[in-house]
């Protein structure tokens, strides 16, 4: 009994221990971005669909603005994908979708991380307590998987059961702070992807 209770307790500790030392990485891989007002970048938009044989790739460009600013523009205008606050424009051939953080639970955990990242840790939010955010370290970069709330209200669900996302992970290179890509999966194995590079922070 007290062998079990000890094992239980090491394995506890030693998960909370590398639960803190990515959560650290983390804060490291975006203190860049402290010192910067705005971010931009060049995007390439991947857009997946099993039922179609090719996947539609699209190029554009990235900006982040503090505090709470991001803008992905691709196909020549057509296609947009823009965060400001807590409402979120996703446009796609000319046609835009709007939703917001404060009625949709997966896009309030999206906004969190995002604004995390923007402010470079400046807006307090301690992702390692939280149930809908996974942080791992991967060859370098660490891994940001973002899920919906789980203690949701029942207005926030039924908004989650409608909505086309099932998840997002956003990957930042730790030596850079570029955010590397951000995938957005949807139900199936459908998704769009983004991948960034070239980057100016000013």
């Amino acid at each position: 009994m007290n062998i079990r209770f000890f094992s239980l307790c090491a394995l506890t500790l030693l998960s909370v221990l590398c639960a803190s030392a990515q959560t650290t990485e983390f804060q490291k891989a975006i203190a860049k971005y402290k010192n910067a007002t705005t971010v931009t970048a060049t995007a390439v938009k991947t857009t997946h669909r099993t039922s179609v044989a090719k996947d539609d790739v699209v190029s554009g460009t990235l900006i982040i603005q503090r505090p709470n600013k991001m803008n992905i523009t691709v196909n020549q205008g057509k296609d947009q994908l823009d965060m400001t606050g807590a409402d979120f424009t996703m446009t796609m051939r000319g046609k835009s979708h709007k939703t917001s953080s404060k009625k949709n639970p997966l896009f309030a955990t999206f906004q969190t991380v995002l604004e995390t990242i923007i402010t470079g840790g400046a807006t307090p939010a301690n992702l390692n307590d939280r149930q809908d955010v996974k942080i791992e370290k991967q060859q370098g970069n660490i891994v940001l998987t973002i899920l919906p709330a789980a203690d949701s209200s029942s207005a926030q669900k039924k908004a989650s059961k409608r909505q086309m996302f099932t998840s997002f992970v956003i990957t930042i290179n730790t030596q850079t702070s570029e955010i590397r890509s951000l995938r957005m999966n949807e139900k199936g194995q459908n998704y769009t992807n983004y991948d960034f590079s070239n980057y100016s922070f000013q």
